[in-house]
This record gives C-alpha cells, sequence and structure tokens, in this order.
C-alpha cells in the first residue's frame, strides 16, 4: 500500500496530523466516471498552471534524440504530448487502465497529428509487459500516490529503464512554509472537493484527491523510497511554493 506516516511525526519541517488511507482499490474506475470533465477541471483547479508543471517535467528527458519514452497513468495524454512537444522524442506509450480516459486522449494526440508519434494503450503501472530495458525515461504525473504498491511501481519502472535511463514523477505535495500551508490545506480539504463535485458530478473522485495528496510521503520520504528501489542520482524540486514536485531519478 502507500506509505502512511506515523502520527505527529515531524515531515518537511513541520508536524504533519494523522489523516485515514484512502482505498487505492480500482480507482481507475472513479477517473473513467469523471473523464469528459477531467481535463476541464485540471485546468480550472489549477488556474492554468498545471500546463507549466509538465512542460518544466518535459525539460528533465535525458539528453539524445529519438527517445524512447513511457508515460505511465497518463488519462488523456497531457504529459506524454508535453514530452514530445520538446521534439526529442522518437516514439512515446501512455499507459492507463481507464479506458475512457484513453479515448480521449487519443482524440487529442489525432487532432495534433502526433498519432505516428504517440500510441496510448490499456495497461497497469504496477504490472508492465514491457521487456527489460526499454524505455530511455519513464515518466508519470499525479498518478503515484494512486498505486496501490508504490515500491512495487517504482521497480516496474526501474526494470524498463535503460541503463542511465530516467524517471520523472510529478506529484502533488504539501507546502512547507506555514503561510502557504495553511490558505493550501483549506483550499484542499474544503473548497476543492465541493468545486469538483459540482463540476464533475462525482461526489467522491474529488475528496480522494485530497486525502491521497495529504498521505502520501512527499519529499525527502519519497525520495529515500526511491532510492531503496535502486534509483540514483535522486532529487526533488518544489513547484509553486511547494504545492507539486518533480522527483527525477536515474537507473545506474
Amino acid at each position: 500500500m502507500g506509505v502512511p506516516m506515523a502520527e505527529g511525526s515531524e515531515i518537511q519541517g513541520y508536524q504533519r496530523t494523522e489523516r485515514a488511507e484512502p482505498s487505492r482499490y480500482q480507482v481507475w474506475k472513479m477517473f473513467d466516471r469523471i473523464a469528459a470533465r477531467y481535463d476541464l477541471l485540471n485546468r480550472l483547479l489549477s488556474g492554468g498552471i498545471d500546463r507549466r508543471w509538465r512542460r518544466r517535467l518535459a525539460r528533465l528527458l535525458p539528453s539524445g534524440n529519438s527517445l524512447v519514452v513511457l508515460d505511465l497513468a497518463c488519462g488523456t495524454g497531457d504529459q506524454l504530448i508535453a514530452l514530445a512537444a520538446g521534439g526529442r522524442v522518437g516514439h512515446g506509450i501512455g499507459l492507463d487502465l481507464a479506458e475512457h480516459m484513453l479515448t480521449l486522449g487519443r482524440e487529442k494526440i489525432g487532432r495534433r497529428n502526433l498519432d505516428h508519434l504517440l500510441t496510448l494503450q490499456t495497461g497497469d503501472a504496477e504490472k508492465l509487459t514491457f521487456e527489460r530495458g526499454t524505455f530511455d525515461a519513464v515518466s508519470i504525473s499525479f498518478g503515484i500516490r494512486n498505486m496501490a504498491d508504490i515500491r512495487q511501481a517504482l521497480a516496474e519502472m526501474l526494470r524498463v529503464l535503460k541503463p542511465g535511463g530516467r524517471v520523472l514523477i510529478l506529484e502533488f505535495s504539501v507546502p512547507s512554509n506555514r503561510l502557504v500551508r495553511g490558505p493550501y490545506l483549506f483550499y484542499l480539504r474544503h473548497i476543492l472537493p465541493r468545486l469538483g463535485a459540482i463540476i464533475s458530478g462525482d461526489s467522491t473522485a474529488y475528496r480522494y484527491l485530497n486525502e491521497t495528496i495529504e498521505t502520501f510521503p512527499y519529499g525527502d520520504a519519497f525520495c529515500s523510497i526511491m532510492k531503496e528501489a535502486g534509483f540514483a542520482s535522486v532529487n526533488c524540486t518544489p513547484l509553486t511554493a511547494g504545492i507539486v514536485s518533480i522527483y527525477q531519478g536515474d537507473k545506474p
């Protein structure tokens, strides 16, 4: 399961409150339910800044051209499209269990005339079917906290990477600055779930969002998990006052 933090433990310079771990069991079904409004909600609830975060991650691809990349929990394909925008991706595969999300993503890729470059397919990030050493880079944006077994997902990413390949993970985190953290948590717990429910028509999806964000082992804690999984040169880059973080690690 995801890694809950001990009650009262000191994380990122402040006292963390224990919150119950939400179930990740077949969470992809929830995303399928909100697929039609997913992109709209991402733009509205992030103020459109999610696109900037994805572009920032894409700039961290390893050196070289004609890169073969894999984007896990790809949803409607936004991160995969951002990876390809730099012109150094030779082939990109997006993987997700939510077929309705993939359908929308394929339409989006088609409208951009990227069908020759990017493909989306159904698959489980914790049980990849690709051969060892297939990809130059593996990314996952806002999906690692939804894994039932984070360590298993990381092990699979490491396995399918080529030696010297890179994993890039974009995920929500909790700001360490108290002046930012208070308003952020209020928004996360009270405003975002209500707005999400109104727009998506699903009252549980955006309550789940805040619960998974607050129980995810972000920052140094997640870097430690990546190192234990076998990644080298692991680092974390907080963005937008620590609302999200990019984690990077290379396969030795």
